[in-house]
């Protein structure tokens, strides 16, 4: 499996908070290399079984949906505004965009010269955000909607090394991990598991779809994938990760201790690199949800380092990428928790 081609893949895709649909025939695709049991459900979850039923479930979490907006209303000058969902709101101003309407539409968020912006140096309020998209209030409305959903754009580009640079690596970077820990299981023939991979929606507006799809898998473990902080300018290292040192295995109150030292285990053993995430309530990912599904989930939490999170240019390592997937196959093959 190529890690940089699947991942500049996924991060093409819209697939807004609310909108996974974009995304599902892609994923099921890449999914369905590996088990013939894959469906898309009612709320947006792409869910593939892998494995006996008499062995107990493992599931593997990462949401496909990304950062975005959302249209609120047309004015008299044809300018289209959104509400936001995960936005950055100092990174909107000239940025392009795309409004999934009736038909795309092409647009950028407005902005004033600074020779008469009076706050210049002050992150714009969401009533100060309009989109352009040259048309009239009644050009507009011919193919613009209230509620169609707005995607920030970027591009993939390939920086120094095994870095890149995309939008949307929030948490396609998360699926890409298993999916790459599934091509190197492909040839294993007795999984001690039974894998439950759930490509879950909704994350961004609140962890949605994880809560749901893991009450229907009812899992007896779940491992979440996503991205957290990594060290750049400003950032301090004592609260982030390192570009290039492996997977962020996540410490919490909300996590399973046994799982996350039996994660740190395998990662020493095998000498896989790795970082510690340590955090002091909640994760703020899907692992929360997921953990508190019926009578509780045993759930640990495994991130990728990433940049500039929430803007149309998160930095990443693919090497981290690479190195998560490895302990997750590790993590599979190995079974239960010794007792």
């Amino acid at each position: 499996m190529n890690i940089e081609k699947t991942l500049e893949a996924l991060c093409a895709l819209p697939a807004v908070s609310g909108g996974e649909k974009a995304a599902h025939e892609t994923v099921i695709k890449l999914l369905s290399e590996y088990t013939d049991n894959v469906k898309a459900d009612d709320f947006g979850n792409v869910i593939g079984y892998i494995g006996d039923e008499g062995k107990p479930t493992l599931l593997l979490d990462a949401h496909i949906d990304r950062i975005g907006m959302i249209v609120t209303y047309i004015d008299d000058d044809g300018f289209v505004k959104v509400g936001k969902m995960g936005i950055d709101m100092r990174t909107l101003l000239a940025q392009n965009v795309t409004i999934y309407g009736r038909e795309k539409v092409k647009g950028v968020i407005s902005t004033l010269p600074p020779h008469v912006a009076e706050d210049r140096d002050k992150a714009p309020k969401l009533e100060d955000i309009a989109i352009d998209v040259g048309m009239t209030k009644e050009q507009a409305e011919k193919v613009i909607s209230l509620g169609d959903l707005v995607v920030l754009e970027g591009f993939f580009s390939k920086l120094a090394g095994s870095r890149v640079c995309t939008p949307a690596s929030d948490d396609r970077a998360g699926v890409v991990t298993i999916l790459y820990a599934l091509d190197l299981l492909k040839n294993e023939t007795n999984l001690p598991f039974r894998l439950a991979v759930q490509f879950s929606a909704q994350e961004e507006v609140g962890c949605r779809g994880a809560k749901v799809s893991a009450f229907n898998v009812d899992p007896d473990y779940a491992i979440a994938f996503d991205v957290s902080f990594a060290v750049s300018k400003g950032v301090p290292s004592d609260q982030a990760g390192k570009l290039g040192k492996g997977p962020m295995i996540g410490i919490a109150p909300t996590l399973d201790r046994e799982m996350t030292e039996k994660l740190i285990k395998i990662a020493k053993e095998k000498e896989i690199p790795y970082q510690s995430e340590v955090m002091s309530r909640g994760t703020g990912t899907n692992a929360d949800n997921i953990s508190l599904t019926k009578g509780g989930v045993r759930t640990g939490l495994i991130s990728i380092p990433q940049r500039y999170m929430h803007t149309p240019c998160e930095v990443l390592d693919l090497e981290d990428i690479k190195h998560t997937g490895e302990l997750l196959a590790e993590y599979i093959k190995c079974g239960l928790e010794e007792k």
